[in-house]
Formats: structure tokens, C-alpha cells, sequence
């Protein structure tokens, strides 16, 4: 599927229109589509791609009745044989870990490492309606809330991930929805790019999401500025991220692991995450919520049976990591841009 990139075409098109309007500033970068995906896909492509490749195949073609994607779990709803759940199950297990959902295909619910459906109801009544809005998730995973997003009626919706499974296992979402609403293509898409591959100052979306990215930026100033420049004037950014308890210029950076994590560079406190973003220029910028993560939203499950959050806190102390460093704090700010 993948290695044909002819299964892109109805995506190539949707963006190169949605790149047009309101002018063709970035017709180039979406004609040229093609040979990122290429590049990305196949020349560099993941030492897994080929197994991934083999249980996306497998996945049996059933017509679901509804897809649900407005609740708790993203549903495909249908009956299926029980010769259909074995191929479905096992297809779906060649896809794994699954870290963000939960889903549910048919009578196979895939219990995820967290429970993305918290963190969604947390935020989804402080942010603007999505209705006909386009939005950019930047590191959406598996797509998850893109899903959600779609289901409240997002007009278009552009993930980017730099993850090759991410990319399967949305795939495997998208071919089921595709087929329960009788259509070729569908207005929600996924790149395996990381943010800062994308265009510059693409004033195209009314809200960017960046939910669990800002802490694995090396510079994250560099990475609020470029979540401004892809907002229409007006738009509205959703940020959420790891943080500390702490007073305006508090910031805690790391020596070297956080949460067993190498890849964690800082974590401002909620003053200090906001001057900043009114420092780039953001308005109207405001704490929608702040939580800590429990071991009931982010745990080990037989989709993603390796460690998760109990094993990366203190035993004796799980207000604290195994590192001796505040344990995961998480706060979610929305603004708009100017």
C-alpha cells in the first residue's frame, strides 16, 4: 500500500487545494508532496515498514454500519464473523504498540497505553467550536483526536508525525471510516513530517493543536513561533505540555533523563510558558487546565506491553520520578494569534 504512492493521490489533491487558497504561495511545496512522501516512506524508510506493510494487508475489507467518532472510543461499528475477528485482531496486533486511543473495530476494542479520551474531555470545553474550522495537529500519533476533531466537525484536518507506525495504524482507522461513509477520500490527513519540515508562515489554519510536543524541543520558543505562523490572524492555538509548579522565570531543564525519557528539555512552570507566549506575540493567552498523570490514564495494556508510567515514577514516592524530579505535570494554555 505504502510502497504504491498512488494511494496518496486523493490526499496530493485535497492539499494542493487546500495550499491554493486563498493564493498559491505554497503550490510548490504541495506538488512536491510526492517525493517527501517517497523519501520518507521508502528511502528512509523504518526497519519495520515491511511487517507493517503485511498487517495492514491483512486487514480484512468489512463495511462498518457507523463510525462513532464523537465518543470515548473512536468506533467501527458492524457485525463480522468470528473467522473476521481472528484476521481483524491479528491484523490489528501486527500494528502494535498502540500508545493513543482507545478504538474500538467491530468487536475488537484496542485498549491503548493512555487514555487520550481524558485528556480531550479535559480541553474540549475551553477551546473554540471546531465546526467547518481547518485545524493542524501537530504530533497527533496515531490520530486519535483527529478523529474527535473530524467527528465535531472540523472541515479539514492535517496531522504531522514524524512516527511510521503512527502512520499504519491511522491508515488502518481511515480505510474502515472511508468505508462507512461510502467515500474515496476523506479531509483528514496525516504527514510523517515533524512540524518544522513544513512550509513557513502558512497562515492557513484556524486551530493548531500541539498536545505532548513542546517539551522535546530542543528550542521551544522556535516552536511556539512556528505554531503562530501556521494560524490564520484570529486563530487559536490548543498547547499542552509537561510543566512544573513553580513562579514566572522558573524552568527546569533536565540533567539528563526525565521519566526515562532522553529527549524531555524543558519544563517551564505556567507563569513562565505564558510570558512566553506573549512575548511571541500571542493574545488573550489563558490556563484552560492543569493535571497530573495518573497510572489509570497512562498504563501498560496487551496493546503496548512495555513499560509506561508506573515504572518511570518512584516506588516509594510517586510524586517523583525515578530520576528524584517532580512527577509528570501536565497544563494545557489556549490563545490566539495576532
Amino acid at each position: 500500500m505504502m510502497q504504491n504512492l498512488g494511494y496518496f493521490q486523493p490526499f496530493y489533491q485535497d492539499l494542493i487545494e487546500f495550499l491554493q487558497e486563498p493564493d498559491n504561495r505554497f503550490t510548490s511545496w504541495g506538488e512536491n508532496i510526492e517525493s517527501e512522501l517517497k523519501a520518507e516512506l521508502i528511502d528512509r524508510s523504518h526497519g519495520d515498514m515491511a511487517r507493517w506493510q503485511v498487517a495492514f494487508d491483512a486487514l480484512p475489507n468489512i463495511t462498518p454500519k457507523n463510525a462513532y467518532l464523537n465518543q470515548s472510543a473512536v468506533e467501527l461499528q458492524g457485525d463480522i464473523e468470528s473467522q473476521t475477528h481472528v484476521e481483524l485482531k491479528d491484523a490489528l496486533k501486527g500494528l502494535m504498540p498502540w500508545r493513543k486511543g482507545p478504538f474500538q473495530f467491530f468487536d475488537v476494542p484496542v485498549d491503548t497505553e493512555w487514555r487520550s479520551d481524558w485528556k480531550w474531555d479535559r480541553i474540549k470545553d475551553h477551546i473554540s467550536p471546531l465546526k467547518n474550522r481547518t485545524i493542524l495537529d501537530v504530533g497527533c500519533g496515531s490520530g486519535y483526536h483527529m478523529w474527535r476533531m473530524y467527528g465535531e466537525g472540523a472541515a479539514r484536518v492535517i496531522g504531522v508525525d514524524p512516527s511510521k507506525l503512527f502512520l499504519w495504524q491511522f491508515e488502518a482507522v481511515k480505510k474502515y471510516v472511508k468505508a462507512a461513509q461510502g467515500v474515496e477520500s476523506l479531509p483528514v490527513h496525516f504527514l510523517p513530517f515533524k512540524m518544522e519540515d513544513l512550509p513557513k508562515n502558512m497562515r492557513r489554519f484556524d486551530t493548531v493543536f500541539s498536545m505532548g510536543v513542546l517539551y522535546h524541543r530542543r528550542s521551544p520558543l522556535d516552536h511556539l513561533s512556528e505554531l503562530k505562523s501556521a494560524l490564520r490572524t484570529g486563530g487559536q492555538v490548543v498547547l499542552e505540555t509537561l510543566v512544573i509548579e513553580g513562579e514566572e522565570g522558573e524552568v527546569l531543564m533536565p540533567e539528563d533523563r526525565y521519566a526515562m525519557m532522553r529527549n524531555v528539555w524543558f519544563l517551564p512552570s505556567v507563569p513562565t510558558l505564558m510570558l512566553w507566549m506573549r512575548r511571541l506575540g500571542f493574545k488573550n493567552v489563558r490556563l484552560a487546565e492543569k493535571n497530573y498523570t495518573t497510572m489509570e490514564e497512562q498504563r501498560s495494556t496487551d496493546w503496548m506491553g512495555f513499560s509506561s508510567l508506573k515504572d518511570f515514577l518512584d516506588p516509594n514516592d510517586p510524586s517523583k520520578t525515578v530520576e528524584g524530579l517532580p512527577a509528570p505535570l501536565r497544563a494545557t494554555i489556549v490563545a490566539e494569534a495576532p
